[in-house]
């Protein structure tokens, strides 16, 4: 028999949204492994985030999809917020309620970074004996601004507001939970600190997942970039994703061993890096992270960035027409780079600069997909440049070939398989509350 999930998802295309990202690109095979799914989510008119018609494509055609709406950004935003939870937070628990009053639901999955959306989970598995499952794509309590002196988005008194209210939140929804998907080991293990009363066995490590279907899409609709042209005879290098203060310390080594290499390798001096849709900011209020980092560096004149995001198809295109594509990692070890997928599925030469503890690493070498170049906290720049530089070196070949990937070894990271492991999850999660021996009141 099949079983129904009601996914809450509130960024949803047409908004494309990093969030979004596992749920969409897992939706295709649900009912292979016996789910059917209902998506909850808000009118992308009540939601301030990029827009892509493209990427409503990619979705079943048969999907059903419960919108809702709730105060618009512009009202809000002349007093000075704009959060979705706070416009839109009480027309979603309304209409969730409705349904799955209305509706026989077999499991609620919250798969978001609006963490507020979560704290509905107890209240709706007391009220309607629904379990549910929640799906941390990054840290609900996060110590990171505090221990590396990083502003944080949206200033320190909100960020430090928005903290006290995830301390005050996650205990319960996450002892509560029938279980716990985490995109990194690091997140899982910091909550089992926090909750050791969790058993072990209610979480699981789920890395995000990438689509080969997406790539046929973009052959077949025909669809193109503009942000270079591969007829120039320069060598293109692309990154792909947003920026931020926390990626500097690779960078600094990229760029600097650049530097050097312009030098001594004329070849170097053709590369050229394009930095695409680096900022999450609405259209006109993004503020450039990269480039000035680059010219201060000296390399400036070749580096570009471009803060507006492009559509998610259209930037599955750059990378494939890349000569070499770019990841750069975060400073945080915890840190999950969810491109790593699509950079892989690309098949042009990887070159990633990333943490020593990034799980993102293991997965590029154990594929065999790319370079992989680590760093350490607080490492010197010479050090990870003067690594960097003979990598770099040996893709300065003009269209440099692609790499020999191992691809019976990508299998468990392809969007099946990581759909197969959720619904595993959902499976084991859509239980009788009885059996752990809780009230339920339907």
């Amino acid at each position: 028999m099949t079983r129904r999930v009601l996914i809450v998802s509130p960024h949803f295309p047409p908004v494309n949204a990093p969030d979004c990202q596992r749920v969409r690109v897992s939706l295709p095979f649900l009912r292979e492994f016996g789910w059917e799914a209902h998506v909850l989510a808000a009118e992308a008119e009540h939601v301030e985030g990029f827009r892509d018609p493209d990427i409503v494509a990619t979705l079943p055609q048969d999907l059903t999809v419960t919108r809702v709406r709730g105060i618009p950004p512009g009202f809000t935003r002349q007093f000075g917020f704009g959060g979705l939870w706070l416009r839109c937070g009480g027309a979603i628990a309304r209409s969730g309620e409705a349904l799955l009053r209305r509706e026989r639901f077999d499991l609620v999955y919250f798969s978001t970074t609006i963490f507020s959306a979560m704290t509905l989970g107890p209240t709706w598995q007391q009220r309607f004996g629904t379990p549910y499952v929640v799906d941390m794509q990054d840290p609900w309590v996060n110590e990171y601004y505090t221990r590396t002196g990083v502003r944080p988005p949206g200033g320190r008194v909100r960020y430090a507001f928005a903290q006290w209210q995830a301390r005050r939140s996650e205990p319960s929804v996450i002892r509560q939970a029938g279980h716990v998907i985490a995109v990194s080991p690091a997140y899982v293990t910091a909550l089992r600190e926090r909750y050791p009363d969790v058993p072990a066995e209610r979480f699981t490590v789920l890395p995000f997942a990438a689509s080969d279907a997406d790539f046929d899409t973009v052959a077949t609709a025909g669809i193109r970039h503009q942000v270079f042209d591969r007829t120039e005879g320069l060598r293109h290098w692309v990154y792909l994703g947003r920026g931020g203060a926390d990626m500097a310390q690779g960078l600094r080594g990229l760029f600097h061993a650049l530097m050097e290499l312009r030098r001594t390798d004329p070849a170097a001096r053709a590369v050229r890096i394009h930095f695409v849709g680096t900022s999450y900011a609405a259209k006109g209020r993004a503020v450039q992270t990269i480039r000035p980092l680059a010219m201060e560096m000296g390399v400036g004149d070749v580096v570009s960035e471009q803060t507006d995001r492009v559509p998610y198809l259209t930037g599955l295109s750059l990378l494939r027409d890349a000569d070499v594509i770019l990841i750069a990692g975060s400073d945080d070890p915890s840190y999950s780079a969810s491109k790593v997928y699509p950079c892989v599925l690309a098949r042009r030469p990887v070159l990633a600069i990333l943490h020593d503890q990034c799980p993102a690493a293991a997965i590029l070498r154990n594929c065999r997909a790319g370079e992989v170049v680590p760093f350490v906290t607080n490492g010197s720049t010479e050090s990870l440049a003067a690594r960097l530089k003979p990598v770099m070196a040996g893709l300065l070949v003009a269209r440099p070939p692609a790499p020999l990937t191992d691809w019976q070894a990508y299998t468990p990271y392809t969007s099946r398989e990581m759909a197969r492991v959720q619904c595993e999850v959902f499976d084991k999660a859509a239980v009788k509350l009885a059996t752990r021996g809780e009230a339920v009141r339907v």
